[in-house]
């Protein structure tokens, strides 16, 4: 069957970080879930202007040549994707709260909350205000 021979770009994030083992490997790893999160919230009743946010972070993801890329920097390339995912989320929690957020993560055990803290927290000890202002610009969030 086709969609047997296709992977959905969730997998495809899962495969590319699998091994990785570095530095920043605790938050990186959480990368594909608030890519799966953000398109999970899709399905949901959001507002426009959210959803436009939404839509242009997961778009990130699949840009080839963003801020920091995957083609050249490896895993360590997706901390713009999880700063511009985080960033977009605490927007969405700002307006419906991390409540829905949670019941979107679909996953009970882990506080989506303590993940958006950490993946931020991290995230900015690597990103310079220059970097994060060329995101958000980039994007068109800025």
């Amino acid at each position: 069957k086709m969609e047997d021979r296709f992977k959905d770009f969730y997998d495809t994030l899962l495969d590319n970080l699998d091994s990785y083992s570095g530095e920043y490997a605790s938050f990186i790893d959480c990368g594909p879930n608030l890519f799966k999160l953000l398109c999970n919230l899709l399905d949901h009743d959001i507002n426009k202007k959210l959803r436009s946010d939404i839509c242009s972070a997961i778009a990130y993801y699949v840009v080839p040549m963003d801020i920091i890329p995957e083609q050249v920097y490896g895993p360590y390339g997706y901390i713009d994707d999880i700063y511009l995912s985080v960033f977009v989320l605490k927007r969405v929690a700002k307006e419906y709260d991390y409540d829905f957020l949670q019941l979107v993560w679909n996953n009970p055990d882990i506080n989506i909350k303590d993940v958006m803290d950490e993946c931020y927290e991290r995230s900015l000890e690597v990103l310079e205000e220059e970097d994060i202002n060329a995101i958000l610009e980039y994007i068109g969030l800025k």
